[in-house]
C-alpha cells in the first residue's frame, strides 16, 4: 500500500487503495460440529497522525521520532456459527 501523507502540510490524498471490496471466502477447516466465529479486518490508507495535525495548527515542530502518519483499522461485527443439536 502506498502513502500520500504530506507531513509538512498535515494533508493526504485519497487516491490510493480501493473504494469497494468484494470477496468470497470459505473456511477450509470448517467443521459443522464445532462453534466458530468470523469477522473482517481492514486497513485504511495512511492519514496524518494527531501530532502532525497539532504541529501544523500550532506552528510547532513535529516531535523528534514521532510518526507523522497512522494506518487506522476497522473491524466488522463477528458472525457466529453455532451447531444445532
Amino acid at each position: 500500500m502506498g502513502n500520500t501523507v504530506n507531513a509538512k502540510d498535515a494533508t493526504y490524498s485519497n487516491t490510493i487503495g480501493e473504494p469497494n471490496l468484494a470477496a468470497f471466502w470459505q473456511d477450509p477447516d470448517f467443521d459443522a460440529e464445532r462453534k466458530a466465529f468470523y469477522y473482517v479486518r481492514v486497513i485504511e490508507i495512511p492519514t496524518p497522525r494527531w501530532t502532525t495535525f497539532d504541529a501544523k495548527v500550532f506552528g510547532v515542530d513535529i516531535p523528534e521520532g514521532a510518526n507523522t502518519w497512522i494506518d487506522e483499522r476497522a473491524y466488522t461485527s463477528p458472525i457466529w456459527y453455532m451447531p444445532t443439536g
